[in-house]
Parts: C-alpha cells; sequence; structure tokens
C-alpha cells in the first residue's frame, strides 16, 4: 500500500484510466461484433451503417492508445473488405 501523496494519487490515475480505457475496449469490440454481425445477415445496408459507425471508435480509441495504429488499421482493413464482399453479392 502507498503511504507517499504521490503515490496514492497515481493509484487514483491508474483506476481511472484503467477504467476508462476497458470502457473504449468494449466500445471497439461491439462496433466490430455489429459489423460482423450484419455481414453474416447479408444486409448491404445495414453492414455498411455499421460499418460507418465502428470506424471513428476504432480511430479514436488508435489516438487515445488504447489499441496499436496498426492493430486498428489491420481490423479496419479486413472489415471493409468483408463488407465489399457483402455488397458485391
Amino acid at each position: 500500500m502507498a503511504n507517499i501523496a504521490s503515490a496514492e494519487k497515481r493509484i487514483r490515475q491508474t483506476v481511472k484510466r484503467t477504467a476508462r480505457n476497458k470502457a473504449r475496449k468494449s466500445r471497439v469490440h461491439t462496433a466490430i461484433r455489429k459489423v460482423e454481425e450484419a455481414v453474416a445477415s447479408g444486409d448491404k445496408a445495414a453492414a455498411q451503417a455499421a460499418f460507418q459507425a465502428a470506424q471513428p471508435e476504432l480511430q479514436r480509441a488508435a489516438g487515445k492508445g488504447v489499441f496499436k495504429a496498426n492493430t486498428i488499421s489491420r481490423k479496419l482493413s479486413r472489415l471493409s473488405a468483408t463488407v465489399k464482399q457483402v455488397a458485391a453479392a
């Protein structure tokens, strides 16, 4: 247990940041899942709408450092490819 004021403050900051990052990560996973579900249903319009909604959420997570930039780029690229396959079919 910390007994220095600055260490106690760092603990409080860490708890807040962990909760914030966990929420961001959860939003990203939810957005990805919604796109994948729309693709699985075969609904072109729903898949494109879900992808449009997911894109800023993923970019925001990368900008905040919750995920690495390349990870988000890879995920967006793969989601985009699957959405295009639904649109083409």
